[in-house]
């Protein structure tokens, strides 16, 4: 999948089911915070060896640990009882009930793995202390499994295969290059690997283990990504935009280096991979922000038939290791997604986990449409937009425009508990994928390359205009909100164009571009490079632009109330960004909000954190766009404020 190279996210998910307008205007039940955290999110889902259980992560007790599930469903089994950080399964044993999971410190990102032995006691398989550990896969022999660490050199990941008897490992590529691995064949002959050149522009190489020699796969600027070998290691399958606006999958035979297409569709293939004895290839399409899954018979390259879920879609699948069975998730916008079961040998289904809180009425719940408004310059963008089932004409509600996290995201078509609790409480959200977004062809990708808090605000900025114009919505009442990049969005909104939105809420988002391009973890050491062609070199005159365009530099321009979030471990976006920010804004006489969690990195998981930031934005937005007499909470100027005309 393409993404921009800045990771500072947030994934905000939406949808493209458009309603018919309803004639008669029914009650719609408000919900609070707590009943719409009360909902489940479950991940993941690896197959025992003996196809019984289940092991996925859930946050049910408020927090993510990990739990089975059997099968053909029932009671979910707590495996982990963490109640500071998160903990998610990464897999099954392959010949046995042991379970993989990965944790961090509280949102550190300094992950490592454990495994949960069969008596139930917990060792660190990765415990070099200060490395990043990622899991790669099991081998085809089923008695190693592969990761990569930094823990040679920080910069920098080796590939490393660990016995699952004893878990003594050895080095198999030592990544002096900067280059990223992605895909091994079975055989271990051939590792995929990767280097990020810029915005669109990513290099495959193929490492031959044996002969030690690195060929380059693609020939001209293009974005490329490695998918999978085939079961006999003869080809490596790829995606790439090469010629085209969007990527479709390639196959390379590793012998001749013949190239061919494979699956080409009108959006971007976005991953694909065979099951494990290679009878099926999964094949992900990014259809305008939304999960489209094809499974191919290997043989024929035809699809499957798969279950039916009405206005549901699957947004993602697995198999078990003897392809008898597939688990896969479904959901939409108006509802969070469940985890189902297949037997693809007796077309037996079985769902497995009920997510939405019995409380809430999925009625009540807002499907998503997929609009499009012209920019400043007639370039088309799009955009998901939620309306509340209790706005009208005589009804006008107040607004918000979101914008995700990158740069280069993308909102998606998925439940989102914030956008449907804003939306529930009377609040429209029209979530603006701007230029430099992903999912909309390479061109549209890179428009907003040196353009940052420029081209691309004033998209948000035409957003906003198009709301203005919606009968439903009140005009005079449209704010601003994102996550990581969103955030920075947001503050550039306040600040370069103070007269436009009539609040904001940052979340996490960078304020201080030199600061943060300067201080990018280690291990972000092989897109260093590209980071700085798309965004600007810290070190070189590029600093001028970074400074202009970075919010702190300009806070005395700030008009309208404010609301900050931030986790004090985030090591994205330093806790110090909105620390300087607050303080900034707060010398204009300007109503501040500061919410802040010890206990979080970059974005909260943990469900008491969640429920108070999202109850505190909900506040906010009452109190300073809707304009109702509520108290004001945290630390704030104590000023009058004086109701806009």
């Amino acid at each position: 999948m393409k993404t921009k190279i800045l990771g500072l996210l947030m994934v905000m998910l939406l949808v493209s089911c458009k309603e018919e307008p309803q004639m008669v205007q029914r009650e719609i039940k408000q919900y609070t915070i707590d009943q719409f955290m009360d909902n489940e999110s479950v991940g993941g889902g690896s197959f025992s060896y003996d196809n019984n259980n289940l092991l996925v992560s859930s946050n049910r007790s408020g927090i993510y640990n990990i739990y089975t599930i059997p099968v053909k469903g029932g009671e979910m089994t707590a495996i982990t009882a963490s109640d500071s950080t998160s903990v998610f399964a990464e897999s099954y044993f392959p010949n046995d009930n042991r379970m993989l999971y990965s944790a961090d410190g509280n949102g550190d990102e300094i992950d490592h793995l454990f495994v949960r032995e069969l008596d139930g006691s917990i060792k660190d398989i990765t415990p070099a202390e200060g490395a990043k550990a990622g899991f790669y896969g099991w081998s085809k022999d089923k008695n190693h499994l592969y990761y990569g660490s930094n823990k040679r050199d920080p910069r920098f990941f080796d590939v490393y295969k660990l016995s699952i008897d004893g878990y003594t490992s050895e080095m198999i590529y030592q990544n002096n290059d900067g280059l990223d691995y992605s895909e091994m064949s079975d055989d271990e002959n051939y590792i995929a690997l990767s280097k990020v050149m810029n915005t669109n522009d990513s290099d495959l190489f193929i490492y031959n283990v044996k002969t030690k020699e690195t060929t380059k796969i693609n020939e001209n600027l293009s974005a490329n990504s490695a998918q999978d070998f085939s079961v006999d290691n003869s080809t490596f399958y790829y995606t790439t935009d090469d010629g085209g606006e969007f990527s479709y999958l390639m196959s390379y035979d590793l012998e001749s280096k013949e190239k061919k297409k494979v699956v080409e569709k009108s959006w971007d293939i976005m991953g694909s991979g065979f099951t494990s004895q290679g009878n099926y290839m999964v094949v992900y399409t990014n259809e305008d922000g939304k999960n489209a899954i094809d499974i191919l018979d290997a043989k024929t390259m035809q699809p499957i038939d798969m279950p039916d879920f009405d206005n549901k879609s699957i947004t993602s699948v697995n198999f078990s290791d003897n392809e008898e069975w597939m688990r896969m998730y479904v959901g939409g916008s108006n509802a969070p997604s469940d985890l189902y079961t297949y037997n693809l040998n007796t077309k037996e289904q079985y769902k497995l986990t009920h997510v939405l809180n019995d409380e809430i009425d999925a009625e009540d719940l807002v499907n998503a449409e997929v609009i499009r408004f012209k920019s400043f310059d007639g370039t088309e963008i799009p955009a998901i937009y939620y309306l509340p089932h209790q706005a009208s004409e005589t009804n006008k509600v107040p607004a918000l425009v979101w914008v995700h996290g990158g740069p280069g995201g993308q909102t998606r078509q998925n439940f989102n508990s914030l956008m449907q609790y804003m939306v529930n409480h009377g609040y429209a959200v029209l979530a603006v994928n701007n230029r430099g977004s992903s999912g909309y062809g390479k061109t549209f990708f890179k428009m907003d390359d040196r353009n940052h808090g420029e081209k691309d605000l004033q998209d948000c900025v035409e957003g906003k205009n198009w709301l203005a114009e919606q009968p439903e919505i009140d005009g005079e009442k449209i704010g601003i909100l994102g996550g990581s990049y969103g955030g920075y969005m947001t503050m550039a909104a306040l600040t370069y164009t103070p007269e436009e939105f009539d609040v904001g809420v940052n979340l996490f988002g960078v304020t201080n571009w030199l600061r943060t391009m300067k201080s990018i973890p280690p291990y972000w050491e092989s897109f260093r490079e590209a980071l700085y062609l798309e965004l600007g070199d810290p070190y070189s005159a590029d600093s001028v632009r970074l400074k202009r365009i970075s919010p702190l530099f300009h806070t005395d321009k700030v008009t309208k109330p404010l609301i900050v979030l931030q986790g004090s471990q985030d090591p994205r976006v330093l806790q110090v960004e909105s620390d300087e920010i607050v303080a900034g804004v707060r010398k204009n006489n300007v109503p501040v909000e500061y919410v802040l969690f010890e206990d979080e990195g970059h974005g909260f998981v943990k469900k008491k954190n969640q429920i108070e930031a999202y109850s505190r934005i909900l506040k906010f937005l009452d109190r300073y766009l809707k304009e109702e007499n509520l108290p004001v909470e945290g630390e704030v100027p104590k000023i009058e404020i004086e109701e806009e005309e």
